[in-house]
């Protein structure tokens, strides 16, 4: 953590990884939703229906466990070198951007898997960003991205049902 937190990325990094930390506020996943709802015919709704249902449960169940948990976060322990972007919350376990980041990217890849490689890519820039801004341990984005894997595999069984 300290060593990220002392990293003096290169200028592209850093604009990637506030770029991708954005992204994860919710804007590109809802411009996806959006999207697949509008032009992806019908596993294009059924799709929207599981990344909604993935991000409303993943986003509940981050704030239930970082209550519970009640982890700091690295940049509360030691300042970041160069990031000064403000935390959404107080507290680090889980990352709730990685959580609902996979919640939503498993099912819009199972619905459709040619969009496989860029909704990884997006979901693990978002990831990789919250370590590198220095908001979450790797720990935290694990235990998001595992979290997230499972509920959005989840919703995409029960929406799957329907195609």
């Amino acid at each position: 953590m300290r060593r990220v937190n002392r990293w003096s990325a290169p200028k592209w990094i850093r604009l990637w990884m506030i770029c991708a930390t954005r992204g994860g506020d919710g804007w590109l996943w809802y411009g996806l939703g959006i999207a697949l709802f509008l032009l992806g015919g019908h596993n294009g709704r059924l799709a929207a229906g599981a990344m909604t249902c993935a991000g409303a449960i993943s986003i509940t169940a981050f704030l239930w466990m970082k209550g519970f948990a009640k982890r700091p976060r690295p940049c509360h322990i030691e300042p970041h070198c160069w990031a000064k972007l403000l935390p959404p919350d107080q507290f680090s376990f889980p990352s709730g951007h990685t959580m609902t980041a996979f919640a939503v990217a498993m099912p819009v890849c199972l619905f459709f898997p040619h969009l496989t490689p860029a909704v990884y890519f997006a979901a693990g820039s978002i990831a990789i960003s919250r370590i590198v801004l220095g908001m979450h341990f790797l720990s935290d984005v694990v235990a998001g991205a595992a979290v997230g894997t499972t509920v959005g595999y989840l919703m995409f069984t029960i929406f799957s049902r329907w195609m």
